[in-house]
């Protein structure tokens, strides 16, 4: 009796395995069979969209399959995400991230998905500060000088971000909460409109990843007022930090990949090792340190560890600076 049983287990065991590798092995071996979405959060033309298509190219060569870009913009990246969330869980939709993805949930009142039930991260591929940027006519250089205009004419100001729900949006608020100014927000559906506006005038601020407005800076069509990070940034280091007027204020942002919660963990890391395997190519990391960011490259299971951890320090925040919830 003991015999036999010892077969079945053995049998049962290898049975397992053998399902095992049909269901996760073999599609790592093969993945992608098909061509990838990635889906992009925003409009064209933003800097998550110039991220996304340096990795996209790059991918499409490690892959030999199409890296197709989606835009679905909308909901201050909502729209987008729960788009990827409702997927089928194949490897063959990914969805791009910014920091939004982990305070949408705890700014909002209500969520069409969950976030750490319905999604998995594959990766934290970069981070970057965010820029405090200008009309080149306003009538002050520096955040000191913004500060005391936006005392004197309250809500006369407005700044404008890529969404609603990123940390570009509660980086203002957390400053306007600490220097007690009234400011109001313009949230459009990605950088590119909002920048259009701003340099035309139509709103006097913007509140962006830095690197999204360098061109513009550069061209004499914006003026950088301040940077969210501790410290200067390297390479921008001629820019000023909010920490220097506020001392202790450090908000960054991050770009990642993210899919289905239901795909088989061993696609998920294959898209994982592909995707940090491109990020560090020398022209893709050397491009992406002209643009301000920072190539991190985390595991999924570091990523997914992150965004539950951020979720709880935008919530404290959005609670300690009284923000309303959307």
């Amino acid at each position: 009796m003991q015999i036999r049983k010892q077969v079945r287990n053995a049998v049962a065991l290898a049975v397992m395995m053998l399902g095992g590798m049909l269901v996760s092995g073999v599609p790592a071996q093969e993945y992608p069979k098909a061509p990838v979405r990635l889906i992009v959060p925003f409009t064209a033309g933003g800097p998550t969209d110039t991220i996304a298509r340096l990795v996209s190219i790059k991918l499409h060569e490690i892959w030999s399959q199409p890296v197709l870009i989606e835009y679905k913009p909308g909901a201050g990246t909502v729209i987008g995400t729960d788009h990827v969330a409702k997927s089928a869980p194949d490897g063959l939709t990914i969805g791009v991230v910014v920091s939004s993805y982990s305070i949408n949930p705890v700014l909002r009142k209500s969520m069409p998905f969950d976030v750490l039930k319905d999604l998995s991260g594959v990766t934290r591929l970069t981070s970057f500060p965010i820029g405090i940027t200008a009309h080149p006519q306003v009538p002050f250089d520096d955040l000191k000088g913004l500060v005391a205009y936006a005392r004197a004419n309250p809500g006369k100001l407005a700044y404008a971000t890529p969404g609603a729900g990123g940390t570009s949006h509660l980086a203002i608020e957390l400053l306007k909460s600490i220097a007690g100014i009234d400011i109001l927000h313009v949230p459009y559906k990605g950088s590119a409109p909002a920048q259009t506006d701003v340099m035309g005038g139509r709103v006097q601020l913007m509140s962006d990843p830095l690197f999204s407005a360098m061109p513009f800076v550069r061209a004499g069509k914006m003026k950088v007022i301040a940077v969210t990070s501790a410290r200067r940034v390297a390479g921008f280091a001629e820019f000023p930090t909010v920490a220097e007027t506020f001392p202790g204020f450090d908000v960054g942002a991050y770009l990642g990949f993210i899919v289905p919660a239901a795909t088989p963990r061993v696609i998920v890391k294959k898209i994982q090792v592909d995707a940090v395997r491109a990020v560090n190519l020398p022209d893709v990391r050397a491009r992406i340190a002209e643009l301000g960011n920072l190539v991190v490259g985390s595991t999924p299971e570091e990523f997914d560890a992150f965004v539950s951890d951020d979720m709880k320090k935008w919530a404290k925040v959005i609670r300690d600076a009284g923000i309303p919830l959307e």
